[in-house]
């Protein structure tokens, strides 16, 4: 009980970091990672120490759902070829050079676990990336493809990572077996993932209409995927992944509104919490694991995770020239398609940092081999996989923007592209109602048509970006901000009226909290109509 009540101020703790990481714009996931070590420090904290199957199970399947529901299936179809040389190509070069950096740097260290190190390290954290770039006007396509990369990356990584695993604990390993058993592996997974995704949506579409009970399907979701793919010993990572881009491309037939608007919110809290748990459980525990490698000296224990650090940082510039350039030399069509700002490689090259999920894999490493004699350098390991985590988010988290400035990409924006979307909604909607509700009664047909015309006359008044048309300046004007404000500002009004009549006793809860949540949809409906 004691452990459970630390662990929840220690989550307290670091949402009030959270609170002033977005007050002062300071990047969250760097914020974490300094709790970590914070927490490490201080004294009287008992190690607490989750049974690292268990700890696996909790925290990756969510944080890979999540995560690939965020995916865009078209714009990850559009950029396949780069995503998957990337999360492909990059994770089994970044590695094999960190396997072959860690055997030549670390006396003791067999093939099997060099690789495993290997393993952890190379997903990148997407999230990590576009949290630090936001608001910097990246191109769509890079974003798509830094976000695409992680959530590949993060399953091709994860399986190199259960071979490895599975050569340390059980002593064998035949590398053309594990490559046939690696295709079996992996398209057994797609394909339960895919099964379990269209029963998901069979499930939403015909027999679920409560908004609690969708969230609650979604939040068991990837659980279900996991594990019944680990049962029958194929990838439970490639699983949770297909059916999270399967039912996130469909979301719109299968969730209602309320469905919706609930969902998010509930997810963003959950990730919230994992992503702080990971650190949490990391910073309770990196005592102990100092202390299990207190027989390194100081010295060699930093020139581990510098060197080990600095090949991951490297791999990924070593790897960008060649992928970039060699599909032009293959294929003309290929160099047409896959025309792009060399300044964007530099931005991807800078954007490697590791996160949550190389942790996750760390912490969940058992404790014992079959034979029950210790897990061999487990904690030597875990530091490892940390100094990498801090080395990246800190060195290349904190000089990113900075490069993004200094290389004077030009600044993208969507409001040109919103704009046509916007305005081909209405127009189709006003043909809608003048071809098919010509018969209903004056009155109700003149109020609705009249609402779409509002909507349509503002959209024609609307100011577009100064290089809609081919300028070079970025986005001046937004939208709709000023006539958008001045109803949010009347919602304020209705809303404090509401909440006088409730304190003064003239309405009841009910009526209260009906009236607040229609007030709340329409604020949410048009704070969506801003621009940032």
């Amino acid at each position: 009980m004691e452990n459970v009540s630390i662990i929840l101020l220690l989550l307290f703790g670091i949402t009030f970091l959270g609170i002033l990481s977005k007050k002062y714009s300071f990047p969250f996931p760097i914020v974490l990672v300094l709790s970590g070590v914070a927490i490490s420090l201080v004294p009287g904290l008992p190690v607490i120490q989750l049974d690292p199957e268990i700890a696996f199970i909790i925290f990756l399947p969510p944080l890979l759902y999540a995560a690939a529901w965020n995916t865009s299936w078209h714009n990850f179809k559009a950029s396949i070829r780069p995503i998957m040389r990337a999360a492909v190509g990059l994770v089994l070069f970044t590695m094999t050079l960190v396997a072959v950096a860690a055997h030549l740097l670390i006396p003791g260290l067999d093939w099997p676990l060099c690789f495993l190190i290997g393993a952890i390290v190379s997903p990148p954290d997407a999230v990590a990336a576009t949290s630090l770039t936001g608001g910097l006007g990246l191109h769509p396509k890079l974003i798509t493809i830094l976000e695409g990369e992680s959530l590949v990356n993060d399953a091709s990584g994860l399986v190199a990572y259960k071979y490895a695993l599975t050569a340390i604990t059980a002593g064998n390993f035949v590398l053309w077996k594990a490559g046939l058993n690696f295709l079996l592996v992996a398209a057994a997974g797609i394909a339960i993932g895919l099964a379990i995704g269209y029963l998901l949506y069979l499930i939403h579409k015909k027999f679920v209409c409560d908004p609690v009970i969708e969230v609650t399907l979604t939040f068991l979701t990837p659980f279900a995927s996991y594990l019944l793919a680990e049962k029958f010993h194929f990838s439970g990572v490639l699983a949770v992944v297909t059916t999270g881009l399967y039912l996130s491309f469909r979301s719109s037939q299968i969730f209602s509104h309320e469905s919706r608007i609930m969902a998010y919110a509930v997810w963003e809290v959950v990730i919230f919490i994992l992503n702080s748990l990971v650190f949490i459980l990391l910073g309770l525990q990196l005592r102990s694991v100092v202390q299990g490698i207190n027989d390194y000296p100081a010295g060699e224990l930093a020139l581990y995770g510098i060197v080990i650090s600095l090949v991951v940082i490297l791999v990924r510039f070593l790897w960008i020239l060649p992928a970039a350039v060699l599909p032009v030399f293959i294929s003309r069509r290929m160099m047409k398609k896959e025309q792009f700002d060399p300044r964007n490689m530099v931005v991807f090259g800078w954007a490697g940092m590791r996160g949550v999920v190389s942790m996750a894999a760390a912490l969940a490493l058992p404790l014992t081999l079959l034979n029950g004699t210790a897990f061999p350098y487990r904690n030597l390991v875990i530091f490892l996989a940390f100094c990498v985590i801090l080395s990246t988010l800190v060195l290349l988290g904190f000089t990113l923007p900075w490069i993004i400035r200094k290389l004077k990409l030009p600044k993208y924006s969507i409001a040109a592209e919103e704009y046509e979307v916007r305005n081909y909604v209405v127009t189709e909607t006003i043909t809608h109602i003048e071809e098919n509700l010509s018969l209903q009664h004056d009155t109700l047909l003149n109020n609705i048509k009249s609402k779409y015309e509002v909507k349509y006359n503002r959209l024609q008044k609307t100011e577009l970006p100064a290089n809609y048309f081919g300028g070079g300046k970025t986005l001046t004007a937004n939208v709709f901000n000023e006539y958008t404000q001045l109803q949010i500002d009347l919602i304020g009004v209705e809303r404090q009226t509401v909440e006088r009549l409730h304190r003064e006793g003239k309405t009841s809860e009910e009526i209260l909290r009906k009236i607040e949540k229609e007030l709340d949809l329409e604020e949410t409906r048009l704070k969506l109509d801003m621009y940032q």
